[in-house]
């Protein structure tokens, strides 16, 4: 029999579920609903409300596109569920009357997809160790990360800080203590975690931060994203402001943003599209404003953020996910590897494949997987760790090398795959189409257990990256190594 469960909020009271426990609070808005220009202005806080308002149930979503073909059949999404209170937040709890450590979670998605309600990202089994965990839903794709040239930039960031604000006001109520507080991102939701640690606007919202598979190399100057901003609105045949594509139904918005990320990656002339082409995403954080006044890892490479805690790592072998599902891989032409290290700024592209030949890239397509990967997760993990050297709170970095069997094996230790291992949700649906069947539980138990005793303030269970770069390594051939990619980093060393 389900029992409930009231909690008092700033705005007003909210009824959730206790199931084996945990008491489970979901789609409690955050902001107030969305419409018109509203679409696309900085979120206000909710209307307080009368009586009790009913959170057994996740929330609407945040319009947003789809993953394409064939990356949908393996990385976990769910449909659109339409309504003006996208901007909700869940929050799963060990004990309402307590004052447990809270993680706020920013799921990924490239800034253009993704959700908090997937499966895989259920909050359970943290609040079943002792931690209150909070998962945000954000504006993503043009609704997050269109610049018009005004003051409204960087909505999606400016929803995650309003999220972290509504933590400081109204965790207490959810037996989650304000004071510790870690953020935590896969991915767009790393990046966003590197933004925030950067951003003076986030500034003493939050104690500790977890990046996963992102760090703080990605973002637009406001001239590119301003360039893509009039190319959507082009698009849609409307004028570029917030009022004229306010008034365009938002799915339309929606598809001609993803629209023009096609046609972006299939002609990608640097010329027109500046860092974009690079980056590989049309979306994402502008640099320049309130919010970010200079690219994170600039920022944090001069001390920014240096008393907040860190735990950051990447997988083995990121770049599978985006060329292997389909077969891609298999089908990249021999001059892609040297077009990508041209892209990428090496004075010497052709040196730079030679070296990824030398550490054993066979084809063409493992050799331009690699550049991907390496530039994407690799390099900005790294110098972001280095950055950090001498700060006076301890950087923790991990490896994750475990193999994925799904698609026969080739998937390997794979962008996201680490996922459902960090949450214990091994047995979902959305984690095993990524993970194959039959994951290893013991895996889970150890990487889980290392996320739950950073959130508390304890080391994760080895040492920090300052005292001889050592790196944890998950489902690898042994627990430690040092400095594991000096390499790598040595190649782009001037580059990135």
């Amino acid at each position: 029999m389900t029992a409930f469960v009231t909690a008092e909020t700033r705005s007003g009271r909210v009824r959730g579920t206790v199931e084996r426990g945990v008491a489970r609070f979901l789609g409690v808005p955050y902001a107030a609903p969305l419409d018109g220009a509203g679409w696309f202005l900085p979120a206000t806080p909710p209307e307080p409300w009368d009586g009790e308002r009913d959170a057994t149930e996740f929330g609407p979503t945040v319009p947003k596109a789809a993953y394409d073909p064939p990356i949908n059949e393996v990385l976990a999404d769910e449909p659109d569920f339409p309504g003006a209170e996208c901007l909700n937040l869940n929050v799963w709890s060990p004990d309402i009357a307590g004052s447990a450590p809270v993680v706020v979670w920013i799921h990924g998605g490239a800034f253009r997809a993704g959700t908090a309600r997937i499966p895989t990202y259920d909050g359970a089994a943290f609040a079943r160790d002792g931690l209150v965990f909070v998962s945000i839903n954000y504006r993503l794709g043009a609704l997050g990360f269109l610049d018009l040239g005004d003051d409204h930039t960087n909505v999606g960031l400016r929803d995650q800080i309003q999220a972290l604000h509504w933590v400081q006001d109204n965790v207490a109520a959810f037996g989650g203590d304000p004071s510790r507080v870690t953020i935590m991102g896969e991915s767009a939701g790393a990046m966003s975690v590197a933004s925030l640690l950067s951003s003076p606007l986030a500034h003493g919202l939050f104690t500790q931060v977890i990046l996963e598979s992102g760090a703080g190399h990605h973002g637009l100057r406001r001239s590119t994203a301003q360039t893509v901003a009039r190319a959507l609105a082009a698009k849609l045949g409307v004028e570029p402001t917030r009022e004229a594509l306010g008034a365009v139904p938002i799915l339309d918005v929606v598809a001609a943003s993803k629209a023009l990320s096609a046609e972006i990656a299939a002609q990608p002339d640097p010329g027109r599209w500046g860092e974009v082409v690079a980056d590989t995403m049309a979306w994402e954080p502008t640099v320049g404003d309130d919010v970010l006044p200079v690219l994170p890892i600039e920022s944090l490479r001069g001390g920014t953020g240096s008393g907040v805690r860190m735990l950051i790592g990447r997988n083995l072998e990121e770049g599978r996910l985006f060329i292997v599902p389909g077969g891609v891989i298999d089908h990249v032409p021999e001059p892609a590897a040297l077009g990508a290290a041209a892209l990428y700024g090496f004075p010497d592209p052709r040196a730079a494949v030679e070296a990824y030949r030398a550490r054993g890239a066979r084809t063409p397509g493992e050799l331009f997987m690699l550049l991907l990967e390496d530039r994407t997760f690799t390099v900005p993990a790294n110098r972001l760790a280095e950055a950090r050297d001498g700060a006076p709170s301890d950087t923790f970095v991990y490896r994750f090398d475990f193999r994925s069997t799904a698609l026969q094996g080739r998937l390997g230790a794979t962008h996201a795959v680490e996922l459902p291992f960090v949450f214990d949700t091994l047995q979902r649906a959305s984690a095993t189409a990524l993970t194959g069947p039959n994951p290893p539980q013991a895996l889970a138990d150890e990487m889980h257990g290392a996320w739950v005793r950073f959130a508390r303030g304890e080391d994760p269970g080895w040492a920090p990256y300052a005292d001889g770069r050592q790196v944890r390594v998950f489902g690898g051939d042994g627990p430690l190594e040092v400095d594991p990619d000096a390499a790598i980093m040595a190649v782009w060393e001037g580059v990135r």
